[in-house]
C-alpha cells in the first residue's frame, strides 16, 4: 500500500493506499466535497464499483471501474451532508488459483450507519477507519474485476454534520481495528506500509502513515 499527498479545488486532502493487487490499469475519481452514492457489482469478489460525488451542491457521477460481471447488485445512498463516509474495509485475495489478488469484499461506515459486507470476506484483510475525517473520493486499479481500492480523505468542514468535530484537528481513533500511527499533516507525504497492529491516529503536525489489519466487527 502506498500514500501520497495532494491538492485538492475544494482544500487538501490525503491519498492513502491502494490494496489489493496489481493486476489491471489504474485509475483515480479525483477529491471532491464528499460521497453520495456508491453502486457495486459482485459476486466471488467486486466486480465494479460506481461512485457518485457531491461538488459544491451538485452530483458528479464518476465511470464505472471494473468489468461488466456480477451476480449482485448494492446501491449504497448517503443524505450527504449530514451523512457522509468515515470508512472503509474488505479482504483481498485471488479468486483463480494462481491469479492476481482482487477485491473480495467491502463494507462501507458512515458517521450513522454500516452498510455491507458486499462481497465475500475471505482473504488478506484491510481497513481505513477514521474519526473527524471522511472520505472524499476512490482511486485504485481494474481490468475485469477491482483488483485494488485507495482512498482521498479530507477533514470534515461542516459543522453541522460533525457537531462535536474540533475544527481543523482530526481525533485519535479508538476502535477495535489496530493501525499503525497515522497523521495529517499539511506539507508532508502521506506513507502507508503493512505491519503489526498499533493505534490509528489522525491529527495536524506530523505525517501520515496507515497499515493494514483486520477489520473491526
Amino acid at each position: 500500500m502506498q500514500g501520497e499527498k495532494e491538492e485538492t479545488g475544494d482544500g487538501k486532502a490525503i491519498v492513502v493506499g491502494p490494496w489489493g493487487g496489481n493486476g489491471g490499469s489504474n485509475w483515480d475519481d479525483g477529491s471532491f466535497n464528499g460521497v453520495r452514492e456508491i453502486k457495486l457489482m459482485y459476486g466471488h469478489c467486486i466486480d465494479s464499483i460506481r461512485v457518485v460525488y457531491d461538488r459544491n451542491g451538485r452530483l458528479v457521477a464518476a465511470e464505472k471501474r471494473g468489468g461488466s460481471g456480477g451476480t449482485k447488485t448494492a446501491e449504497v445512498k448517503l443524505q450527504f451532508p449530514e451523512e457522509y463516509l468515515t470508512a472503509v474495509w474488505g479482504h483481498y485475495a485471488p479468486v483463480v488459483h494462481g491469479g492476481s489478488p482482487v477485491i473480495r469484499s467491502l463494507t462501507f461506515r458512515t458517521n450513522r450507519r454500516t452498510l455491507g459486507a458486499f462481497g465475500v470476506e475471505e482473504g488478506t484483510p484491510f481497513s481505513l477507519p477514521m474519526e473527524g475525517g471522511q472520505i472524499v473520493g476512490f482511486k485504485g486499479k481494474c481490468g475485469w474485476y477491482l483488483d485494488a481500492i485507495g482512498f482521498h480523505i479530507a477533514k470534515v468542514k461542516t459543522a453541522k454534520a460533525v457537531p462535536r468535530a474540533q475544527p481543523g484537528l482530526f481525533k485519535r481513533l479508538t476502535s477495535s481495528v489496530s493501525f499503525a500511527p497515522l497523521t495529517l499533516k499539511d506539507g508532508d507525504e502521506a506513507r502507508a506500509r503493512s505491519t503489526k497492529p498499533a493505534p490509528l491516529t489522525l491529527r495536524d503536525g506530523d505525517e501520515a502513515r496507515a497499515r493494514s489489519t483486520k477489520p473491526p466487527t
